[in-house]
């Protein structure tokens, strides 16, 4: 019945994924801290603000880490370049074994 639920996802997918939990939970921080809690403790909803100042760059960053065996980054659009640069990462590849 839910057999979409167990779909695994793809590496892009899970980094937009994690990137929308993150400011998420900094909206709901950021909107219940001047909507509640500022009511019974403002320096507690200053707090979460904080918090919630430091999610985003957080957010940035994990949503732009690459996993293991992605190559979106190298690829520049230009195949001589992109050329050169797998030369140059199978040269350091077999340097590497040789060690």
């Amino acid at each position: 019945m839910y057999a979409h639920a167990h779909r695994r996802l793809t590496p892009p997918q899970r980094r937009h994924r994690r990137y929308f939990v993150l400011m998420g939970v900094c909206l709901v921080l950021f909107v219940l801290a001047w909507s509640v809690v500022r009511l019974w403790s403002v320096p507690v909803a200053v707090a979460m603000c904080v918090v919630a100042m430091v999610i985003p760059p957080v957010a940035a960053v994990i949503g732009n880490r690459r996993e293991p065996g992605e190559r979106w980054w190298d690829e520049s659009g230009d195949p001589e370049s992109d050329r050169w640069w797998r030369e140059l990462d199978d040269r350091d590849d077999e340097d590497r074994r040789r060690s």
